[in-house]
């Protein structure tokens, strides 16, 4: 897949005009994590004694419904333990290839697509994404409505790609590609990778900002192509 995405950095989101449109990356990777995360909700609790995942029988718009409100009562703690669920994949080369085949533009997000995605993963991987979603599902359901400004997790979205940009050559490039052949495939899966990485750079505040944006926007992306 070409040089390792990965470099340990902090950094200072730069202060973006918000009229900026996102590459087309973006919007794939919104549907894909809401969508991942949608896969392994009914899981919770017919797989405590197993990771394995079976998404048969499961209504995706049941699960929707009121996903939205548990999203934004869970606590920053939580939804930052998700992204790390999804960092700690991005960071192994054939983990990182699974995640990355639900981005491609013919992906298959049905439910029984997601299912073999998440299957995938690494049984440690999968446990942690399971327990991950278990937080925010805990969490959502016990938790009080906090404040919740889409422009903060737009913004620092934005201040991740234009660094992601400054960062590593070819990164915009990748993140808006939409060929089908090997190299745009890599080259798709590279951004994304670097993407996160660089979104682990962030602060706390704004790295669960853009989390909870991409899962929101996805959950509603999700929703109306169902």
């Amino acid at each position: 897949m070409g040089a390792s995405p990965h470099r340990r950095h902090r950094f200072t989101p730069p202060v973006l005009d918000s009229s900026l449109p996102f590459p087309r990356g973006i919007a794939l990777m919104k549907s894909t994590l809401a969508a991942l995360c949608l896969a392994l909700a009914p899981a919770l609790a017919v797989h405590a004694q197993s990771s394995r995942i079976d998404l048969s029988g499961i209504d995706p718009m049941q699960v929707i419904t009121g996903a939205n409100d548990v999203l934004l009562r869970a606590p920053d703690s939580d939804i930052d333990r998700l992204f790390k669920a999804v960092h700690a994949s991005s960071r192994d080369e054939r983990e990182a290839r699974s995640l990355c085949a639900l981005f491609e533009p013919d992906a298959d997000r049905s439910l029984p697509g997601l299912q073999r995605a998440a299957n995938a993963l690494g049984e440690q991987s999968r446990m942690r994404f399971i327990d991950a979603v278990t937080a925010v599902a805990i969490g959502g359901l016990q938790g009080q409505p906090g404040a919740y400004d889409p422009a903060t997790g737009e913004q620092a979205l934005k201040a991740a790609t234009v660094t992601g940009m400054m960062l590593h050559d070819g990164f915009l490039l990748g993140l808006s590609s939409t060929g089908r052949d090997a190299a745009s495939r890599d080259a798709r899966c590279i951004a994304f990778r670097q993407m996160v990485d660089v979104l682990d750079g962030f602060s706390l505040g704004e790295r669960v900002a853009a989390t909870r944006y991409l899962l929101s926007e996805g959950l509603s992306r999700y929703g109306s192509d169902l």
